[in-house]
C-alpha cells in the first residue's frame, strides 16, 4: 500500500536584499543620529516585507516602508506609509521614495 505525503507548501517570503536594507538602514542611521527615530523592526511576509520605524519600542511604527513585488509593474514595489495608513510616497526607485523621510529630517537654521 503506497501512502501519499501531503504535498509541502514552501512558500517563498518576500524580503529586502542587501543592497535595499543597505539604503534603508543608511537612512535609520542618520534619522537615529538626529534623535528622531529609536527602534525598528522587520516583517518577511508572503506577500510582503516591512521595515517599520518607531519612536519607542511600545508605540505603533511612525512610518512603514513596504516592498510589493507584485506591483513591480503597475505603481512601483516601493511605499513608505504614515502612521495613519496614509501612503506617503510609491515609487519603483527605493532611494527615490525614502527621500520624502529626508525632508523631514531637514530643518531651516534661523538666524
Amino acid at each position: 500500500m503506497n501512502m501519499q505525503n501531503p504535498p509541502r507548501t514552501t512558500e517563498a517570503q518576500v524580503s529586502f536584499d542587501r543592497r535595499e536594507l543597505s539604503v534603508i538602514l543608511s537612512l535609520y542611521g542618520r534619522m537615529v543620529a538626529a534623535g528622531e527615530w529609536r527602534d525598528y523592526g522587520i516583517s518577511c511576509l508572503r506577500n510582503s516585507a516591512v521595515f517599520s520605524v518607531f519612536r519607542r519600542t511600545a508605540e505603533h511604527p511612525l512610518y512603514r516602508i513596504e516592498k510589493h513585488p507584485h506591483l513591480r509593474n503597475r505603481q512601483g514595489m516601493y511605499a513608505v506609509i504614515g502612521m495613519d495608513g496614509q501612503i506617503l510616497k510609491r515609487g519603483h526607485d527605493l532611494g527615490a521614495v525614502l527621500k520624502v523621510l529626508e525632508r523631514r529630517l531637514l530643518r531651516v537654521i534661523g538666524e
